[in-house]
């Protein structure tokens, strides 16, 4: 499975558990794989997989370490956040935007192994498919001032 992908599917996780109760958080990590698979046919008619979480074993488990490593970091992540978006702290965000940011984030902090203009990026592509019109935008300059 690409980086990409396993970097979108980390986003649905923590997007989902933000939804549910400390204590809950990591049942819902497991329920995530028990999903079963959908679709869905796109504007231009053609047919899309949305959901598919059929992956190996070794995947699963760097995906649920992943997102409960970057979990654990929220509060972290959020100050830091707070500190350069002028006039948009976190709890006025929208979900999506605000958990993109914060994957992309954690990866420029804390993983070494992502360039920081990849993270970059790949929050952008993120935001294109998951956020509103001007999430891309909002999202790269929000980015741009932590680094």
């Amino acid at each position: 499975m690409t980086r990409s992908k396993l970097r979108e599917h980390c986003f649905k996780m923590l997007f989902c558990i933000d939804f549910h109760p400390t204590e809950e958080k990591p049942a819902q990590l497991t329920q995530y794989f028990e999903a079963p698979a959908q679709d869905d046919t796109t504007p231009e008619g053609k047919e899309e997989i949305i959901h598919d979480v059929t992956m190996s074993e070794e995947n699963i488990t760097y995906l649920i370490e992943r997102t409960q490593s970057i979990s654990e970091k929220i509060p972290e992540l959020d100050a830091k956040i707070d500190e350069v978006a002028e006039g948009w702290k976190t709890k006025r965000m929208g979900k999506a935007e605000l958990t993109i940011i914060r994957l992309a984030l954690y990866e420029i902090l804390f993983d070494e192994t992502v360039p920081e203009k990849v993270a970059i990026n790949e929050a952008v592509e993120l935001a294109k498919k998951y956020g509103r019109d001007d999430a891309p935008a909002f999202i790269n300059g929000v980015l741009a001032k932590l680094v």
